[in-house]
C-alpha cells in the first residue's frame, strides 16, 4: 500500500507530506518503522515460554493492529485504500478470535485431570 501511494510521487510531494527525511535515507523503499519514525526491532516480539501467556500477548498484538487499521481507515478518503485496510482489519479480528479459542483449549487441557 505504501508503494502504491508513493511510487509516482514527486520529491516536492514527498516533502509536502513530511517524507523528505525518509526519501533521503531510503528513496521510496519500505523501511519498517512506527508512526514516530522509530525503526522496527526484534525486541518488539514478546515471548514468555508459557503458551497461554504467549497467546494473550498475540491477542493483544492483533487487537493493537486492528485498532491501527481502523485509525488509518479514519484518516484516508481513498476508497481503494480503505477497502484494503478493512480487509486487513478483519483479518486481525479473525486472528484474535482464533488465538482466544486456542487459549480456552489450553486452559481446558491444563485443568483436566490426567491419570496415568
Amino acid at each position: 500500500m505504501v508503494n502504491k501511494l508513493t511510487k509516482d510521487a514527486t520529491i516536492d510531494q514527498l516533502k509536502a507530506a513530511g517524507l523528505d527525511d525518509h526519501y533521503v535515507s531510503h528513496d521510496k523503499a519500505l523501511f519498517y518503522q512506527n508512526a514516530s519514525g522509530v525503526p522496527w526491532t526484534a525486541a518488539y516480539i514478546q515471548a514468555k515460554g508459557d503458551p497461554i501467556a504467549d497467546l494473550y500477548e498475540d491477542i493483544a498484538a492483533e487487537e493493537k493492529a486492528r485498532a491501527t487499521y481502523q485509525w488509518l481507515i479514519d484518516v484516508t478518503d481513498d476508497v481503494d485504500l480503505q477497502d484494503s485496510l478493512k480487509f486487513l482489519r478483519e483479518r486481525e479480528i479473525v486472528h484474535s478470535l482464533r488465538f482466544r479459542e486456542a487459549v480456552e483449549i489450553l486452559k481446558d487441557d491444563r485443568e483436566a485431570q490426567k491419570v496415568f
